[in-house]
């Protein structure tokens, strides 16, 4: 159970017996004002600086979004794809609702993307699935259907295995669909994490298909965020969480999932752990590893602050 997504020249493997991969969410114009603005004035050094700066912590792949109020979001998405495709060599996962746009970002793409998203409803299906079949892309599944989000995780399972066999009909291998289980805010719901957990161990026993969701909505509206959705996404993986959009950049975070990572065996020997880990002086020459990295950004804070 394999989902294998490329640009390129490189190629990630999603699946329970990989490592956890981290798609990284920041270049996504909602609720971020400046980059929206900047975007939409043709302006992309802040998408350049945040790709570059994900992948240097540690990102396997990139969310690349341009949902902007009254833009041309397909002209900006598919210019955004093409940016970021030139700086850094991970794949992309193309995050638009606008099938134009999704259209559009595909044609860019250079290799198999991901496409973030397709929901259940019969409309929504007929209009996405012929596209990912068309650009060989894989594609999420979120499991809301016309009648909204469910709280009963029964439900969801069904819109899940609606969208895994609606997209086999169109001949996209089960192995390229996965299901997000749709984080809802734990501050609201109180067994928010429960539903996701119950839904994402079923998908992988069930279905048979990997599962990908947006990590920080479970702390939505709650304070101190980074430990929620560390711990979230360290116990969904516990629960068969093979990937999600989320911020490596965020300390936290990034040490949950490669906690998450030895714990369930997917981290051989603790290459990874021990690499990021130990201390500096006993690194070889040239690996800086990602406490490396935060000195280095934190100098370069300190020195732009003075």
């Amino acid at each position: 159970m394999e989902t294998i997504i490329s640009s390129k020249t490189k190629t990630v493997i999603i699946g329970p017996e990989r490592p956890f991969t981290i798609i990284g969410e920041r270049i996504n114009p909602t609720g971020r004002k400046a980059l929206a603005r900047e975007m939409a004035a043709d302006n992309y050094d802040r998408v350049i600086s945040d790709a570059l700066a994900q992948v240097e912590a540690g990102a396997h792949m990139l969310d690349v979004n341009a949902g902007i109020p009254l833009a041309d979001e397909p002209a900006i998405l598919a210019k955004a794809i093409k940016i970021v495709q030139s700086v850094v060599d991970v794949p992309l996962s193309i995050d638009s609702s606008i099938v134009a746009a999704l259209e559009s970002g595909l044609a860019a793409y250079e290799g198999k993307p991901l496409v973030n998203s397709v929901t259940g409803e019969d409309e929504r299906l007929e209009a996405v699935l012929p596209l990912i079949k068309k650009y060989g892309a894989a594609v999420i599944g979120i499991s809301n259907d016309e009648t909204g989000i469910s709280e009963d995780p029964d439900v969801r399972m069904a819109v899940a295995k609606k969208i895994v066999e609606r997209a086999m009909d169109h001949g996209i291998p089960r192995e390229d669909v996965l299901i997000d289980p749709l984080v809802m805010p734990i501050g609201a719901l109180r067994y928010a994490g429960r539903q996701v957990f119950s839904i994402v161990h079923r998908c992988l026993t069930e279905l048979k298909v990997n599962t990908c969701c947006g990590a920080s909505n479970v702390s939505f509206g709650l304070p101190n965020r980074p430990p929620l959705n560390a711990h979230f996404l360290a116990m969904a993986i516990s629960h068969g969480l093979t990937s999600a959009i989320t911020n490596p950049i965020e300390h936290e975070i990034k040490q949950g999932i490669m906690v998450a990572d030895v714990m369930m065996g997917n981290d051989e020997n603790c290459v990874s752990w021990i690499a990021a880990n130990r201390p500096a002086a006993n690194r070889p020459a040239g690996e800086a590893g990602e406490s490396g990295a935060r000195v280095r950004r934190e100098g370069r804070r300190r020195r732009a602050e003075s």
